[in-house]
Parts: structure tokens; C-alpha cells; sequence
């Protein structure tokens, strides 16, 4: 048996009705060429036939109820696990749209996991328009952080478009952490000593740990400096409660146009994104008449998990940086996002690896105390929004000859942050996963279209304009393509 970190059992100490604390993905792809009917119910049926249950898919809380899952987190193999329960095959109606699709993957999205199984499911939907199907998975986040979510996803497809018989996502083995230990025992005294070398390790940091913190508090007092703080976004329309309804929208955009505007701005592509949310945020809150004077705030998750780590398990830190939604001018507000983030990134560049750990937990700790003590979304959030960028596949895969075309992320929302958008890379395309509160965010899909929207408009701004071709020369291309 093996105990969880601290940072891991948080999210099940947060876990409730309205905060189910699990993360998915979901995939699209394409049947390959010739594929018979029943390609997709064989496939399930292979699928579920393949009983070898690799870690952590064959893990499950050792005490699932409630006081268990406080008090002694533990995981432990299950020996005797239901694929049945656990792969599902749903159909659209046919043919299905993007609409329809992320009208189901918000249901199933909504609906939480068995703790008294392992913390999973899989779903296969057929009847997408244009020969498609998708992938929905979803896991606990006590489970998987993004980065090794999306590397599970990964392990199993393939860049070769011919191979088949190829293993479902469970049966593949993980690769070990770099630097793991053994499982731990589930007993008092092993709980005792891990606690002992927890305090220890706290102690040989605190003065790390005081410095940090205590620069945080310096930066309240002194704005000026650019170093964006917990606590100072106000409380806007995304940052109240949330019900257990969730939403869900994605947006897709080609790499290539986003590293153009990191070229012509000087810009990171996180910066990119962070002034695409930001703008859209702006709109959509002016003409909910709920925009703040100051500016929303984004706590980024930044991975610290070794490059040659496949192990899975939260392993991230976060950084708080300014969205500068009260800035009317496009180019102001990017110019301070990016002065923003460049002084957060110092921030937490200041920090030796072996305190990122406990920095985290740090700046975390407030938000999970209010979650556990009913006042999130009461009061001023940590943060307003979590923004990520998780970096992806660029090769084109592949799942028994099925073209994988787009994959999107399927977050998580709690108390205090009724919106999640989470951006995953591949195959030289940024995709973006919106994850909100049905209830909080009854029209988030026009956020979803406004960060196109912002995206052209930053494109006019900062491009020099594209040369219109002479009509010889069209007529040359013309001439060309055919």
C-alpha cells in the first residue's frame, strides 16, 4: 500500500457534491480507411477483454468513505476491477456535432467518480459527424496532475498509422519516477515517521519559506514592484459558488499564428494566452456589467516534475500573475501581463527545487481552508482564474489506425473559481478546454469564441499586413495547384 503525498490527498480532503476534484481529456479521431462498422464495438470489446490493469488505473483509496480519506489516505491494488463499470460506450445522435459532443462530455464531466473503485472511467462516443468518434477519460486529480495525465494518454498511441493490436490505456506500464521510493506501509508508526521527516524537511526550509512569503506581503504594500500577490484580485462573477453542474467548451488555433505574436511582441506563448483569456474575460464581464476597476488575477500551475519523469501524482507549483482586464488598450494590457509573469517567473525562480514542494502547499493552503471550511466563494479568492498551458504530442498519433485529430482538457472548478480554461498542445495546434459552473456561467461558450476574436484583433495590431498577390501572380498559383 501506498500513502499519498500532501499536496494529493488535498484534492480528496476538497472532494464534495458541487467540487467533484477530477480531470479528463477527451480525444478526437478519425476512422482509418476501410474501417468495418463494428470497428468501434470491437475495439471496446478488445478493450475491456484486456484484464492486466497497470498502475495507477488498478489503484483505489484503501477507506473510501469520508474519515478515510482525511485521516489515512492510503492507495492499494485492486485485484478485481469492473471494466464493464469502468468502459463505457455512449453514441450521439447521428451525425453528431461539436455541440452535441460537448453537451454529453459536460454531463459526464459533471458526474463523480466511485471511490470505492479505482478513481476512473473511460468513455468511447461514436456517431460524430465527419467519420469521427472521441475519447473521453477522466481520473481524481489525487491521481494525475495535466502533465501526467497527458502523458498516460500518450504512452499508449502510436505514430505509426498500420500498427494494431495495440493495448488499451490501462494495460500499459508506467515507467518509475526517477528517485521513487517503495510503497509506503499503511500503518500508524509508518504514518508517524513520514509526518517526523515532513516536519524536519519543513524546518530545514522555513527560512526559504519566510522569505518567499514574506516578499509576497512586500508586494501588497508595494504594487508598484509588478509582483502580483495572492488575495489582491477583486471578487467578480466567476468567483462566487459553484453547483456540481458543469460546462464545457474548446476552442482550437494553429501554433504557428501564436508564435507569429510572440515573435512581433517579444512575448512568451504563455503570455499569448494569458492576453487571449484576459481579453475575452474583459468583454464577457462588460456586458455582464460585472467587470472590476482592478484586474483579474490567474494563478498559473507551473510543472516541476523532471524532464525523464513519467511517474503520475500532482507534482506542480504556481505562479500568480496579472491579467490586466482594467486596462482598455490591447497592446497596454499585453505589455503589463507580460511584465507580470516575467516578475512572478523571478519569484519563483528564487526558490531552490527542493522548496517548490512546500512553497506550493504555502500558497495553496488558504484556498484548500476555505474550500474545507465552507467559505470559499464568500470571500476574496486566492486568485480569480486558473489559466494553464500544458505542453503536448507534435507528432501525428495514432490508436489502432484511428487518426488522433484533436485533443482537448476537461479541468476541474471549486468554490471562489467557477472557471477553469486549460490549453493543451498538438500536432502544431494549441488547444483550448473551458471547464465553468453551469449555473454561475450560463453563456461561457461566448468565451470560448471571444478569445478568437482576440486573437484576430491582436493579429491586425501587431502583423505587418499580408502583401496582396498581383493578379499574375495569383493566377500562377492557381495555375500551380492544379
Amino acid at each position: 500500500m501506498k500513502r499519498l503525498g500532501t499536496l494529493d490527498a488535498s484534492w480528496l480532503a476538497v472532494e464534495s457534491e458541487d467540487t467533484p476534484m477530477h480531470v479528463g481529456t477527451m480525444q478526437i479521431f478519425s476512422l482509418p480507411k476501410g474501417a468495418p462498422e463494428t470497428f468501434l464495438r470491437d475495439m471496446v470489446n478488445s478493450m475491456k477483454e484486456d484484464g492486466d490493469v497497470a498502475l495507477p488505473w488498478c489503484s483505489k483509496l484503501v477507506w473510501s468513505g469520508l474519515f478515510g480519506r482525511l485521516l489515512a489516505p492510503y492507495w492499494k491494488v485492486d485485484k478485481d476491477i469492473d471494466l464493464d463499470y469502468h468502459v463505457r460506450h455512449s453514441a450521439l445522435p447521428n451525425p453528431g456535432g461539436e455541440r452535441e459532443l460537448g453537451v454529453l462530455v459536460s454531463r459526464l464531466h459533471s458526474n463523480p467518480l466511485d471511490f470505492s473503485r479505482p478513481l476512473w472511467e473511460c468513455h468511447v462516443i461514436e456517431g460524430l459527424e465527419n467519420n469521427r468518434f472521441a475519447l473521453y477519460t477522466k481520473m481524481h486529480h489525487s491521481m494525475i496532475d495535466g502533465i501526467s495525465g497527458v502523458r498516460l494518454m500518450q504512452r499508449v498511441l502510436s505514430t505509426d498509422p498500420n500498427e494494431r493490436g495495440m493495448l488499451p490505456p490501462w494495460s500499459v506500464r508506467p515507467a518509475s519516477r526517477r528517485g521513487a521510493k517503495g510503497d509506503s506501509e499503511a500503518s500508524v508508526p509508518a504514518a508517524f515517521s513520514q509526518a517526523m521527516d515532513a516536519l524536519k524537511l519543513q524546518a530545514d526550509m522555513a527560512p526559504t519559506l519566510w522569505r518567499a512569503g514574506n516578499r509576497l506581503v512586500q508586494s501588497v504594500r508595494h504594487p508598484e514592484d509588478g509582483l502580483t500577490a495572492p488575495f489582491t484580485g477583486p471578487v467578480s462573477k466567476i468567483n462566487h459558488r459553484v453547483t456540481g453542474q458543469r460546462r464545457f467548451a474548446t476552442q482550437h488555433y494553429q501554433l504557428k499564428r501564436l508564435k507569429a505574436l510572440t515573435r512581433a511582441s517579444g512575448a512568451s506563448l504563455n503570455d499569448i494566452v494569458l492576453y487571449l483569456c484576459g481579453t475575452a474575460l474583459r468583454r464577457f464581464l462588460l456586458e455582464q456589467d460585472d467587470l472590476p476597476d482592478t484586474p483579474l488575477t490567474a494563478g498559473i500551475p507551473v510543472n516541476i516534475r523532471p524532464a525523464n519523469d513519467q511517474g503520475t501524482g500532482t507534482q506542480i507549483s504556481f505562479m500568480i500573475a496579472s491579467l490586466a482586464t482594467n486596462e482598455a488598450d490591447p497592446l497596454a494590457r499585453l505589455q503589463s501581463i507580460k511584465s507580470s509573469t516575467r516578475r512572478a517567473k523571478e519569484h519563483l525562480q528564487k526558490l531552490p527545487k527542493s522548496a517548490l514542494n512546500q512553497y506550493t502547499m504555502l500558497l495553496m493552503s488558504p484556498y484548500i481552508l476555505q474550500l474545507m471550511s465552507g467559505l470559499g466563494g464568500r470571500m476574496r479568492p486566492v486568485f480569480n482564474v486558473t489559466i494553464s498551458n500544458v505542453p503536448g504530442p507534435q507528432k501525428t498519433l495514432y490508436y489502432e489506425g484511428a487518426k488522433l485529430e484533436a485533443m482537448y482538457p476537461v479541468s476541474l472548478i471549486a468554490h471562489g473559481g467557477a472557471l477553469n480554461i486549460t490549453c493543451l498542445s498538438y500536432a502544431g495546434a494549441l488547444n483550448f478546454g473551458f471547464t465553468g459552473c453551469r449555473s454561475t456561467l450560463p453563456s461561457m461558450q461566448r468565451l470560448a469564441v471571444y478569445t478568437g476574436e482576440a486573437l484576430d484583433d491582436l493579429e491586425k495590431l501587431i502583423l505587418p499586413p499580408k502583401a496582396k498577390p498581383t493578379p499574375q501572380k495569383a493566377q500562377a498559383s492557381k495555375s500551380g495547384q492544379v
